[in-house]
């Protein structure tokens, strides 16, 4: 009987376990973007699948023959983005080297 309830502790403990997130922890809000969830962090960072960043930008423009403006919402390691580089990054571009690497910026939002 003792055994029996040894082996149901553990599997309990280890579902509960298996959901418990410690990063988790320090989410101040989560943010289902319409292409991207995110969360900004206690700490005042930002955090996308798994990477973290330290801006969140939101870059407006109007693209060519555009009748209204495009807001690209990126969540950044590099503290300036023009409108050129997220509308290129954001899949607009056939270069390889207009798109940011994972740990340099994401783009979570596009508005």
């Amino acid at each position: 009987m003792n055994r029996l309830l040894i082996i149901i502790l553990e599997v309990v403990l280890i579902l509960v376990m298996g959901h418990y997130d410690p990063e988790m922890q320090d989410v101040k809000n989560t943010y289902n973007a319409n292409m991207m969830t995110y969360y900004e962090m206690n700490d005042g960072s930002w955090t996308c699948e798994g990477h973290t960043y330290k801006y969140r930008l939101e870059i407006t423009g109007r693209l060519h023959n555009a009748v209204r403006d495009t807001t690209y919402v990126y969540l950044s390691n590099i503290p300036d983005i023009t409108f050129e580089q997220a509308w290129k990054a954001g899949g607009l571009s056939s270069n390889s080297d207009d798109y940011f690497s994972p740990e340099d910026a994401v783009l979570v939002e596009l508005k």
